[in-house]
């Protein structure tokens, strides 16, 4: 069971994913594998929305829920089978398994539709992709274990 000082708070303003957290995660301090900080993550989910915006124009009007789906869905299939969305893959961030502790991301480890679909229920539920453990990783990456990191 997490206690109070694993968890993050927006509060406390959290952990920061550059800090010792990475440490901890056996991640590197910087370069590709290192942990990606939140201001391009939180850019890429933006592009992500626009893109699912856009594919729900087309789709079909009226309904303010059809977005929210097509976001699901890109994210279960493109992180499920390629480990980065379309906004992931243009901030040069990867979705990786993270392995042991002292492992840290598993290299070319497929994240898998299981993972990807704990992590997608999560982020379209909101609240836990805002709160932050004591390592930087959303609580929808701690859930289906994985990490987001720089290629």
């Amino acid at each position: 069971m997490a206690s109070r000082e694993d968890l993050g708070s927006w509060l406390e303003g959290g952990a920061t994913p550059s800090g010792d957290g990475a440490t901890r995660l056996g991640l590197p301090a910087d370069g590709p594998g290192a942990m990606a900080s939140l201001g391009p993550r939180v850019v890429a989910l933006c592009v992500d929305w626009a893109v699912a915006w856009g594919v729900a124009a087309l789709v079909a009007r009226g309904n303010e829920f059809v977005p929210l789906a097509v976001l699901a869905v890109m994210n279960v299939i493109l992180v499920g089978s390629l480990g980065f969305t379309i906004g992931h893959r243009l901030l040069g961030l990867q979705v990786r398994v993270l392995g042991r502790p002292g492992e840290g991301a598993v290299g070319g480890a497929f994240v898998g539709f299981r993972r990807s679909l704990i992590r997608t229920v999560l982020l379209c539920l909101v609240i836990p992709a805002v709160v932050w453990d004591g390592d930087g990783r959303g609580l929808h990456d701690r859930a289906a274990g994985t990490v987001i990191t720089r290629r």
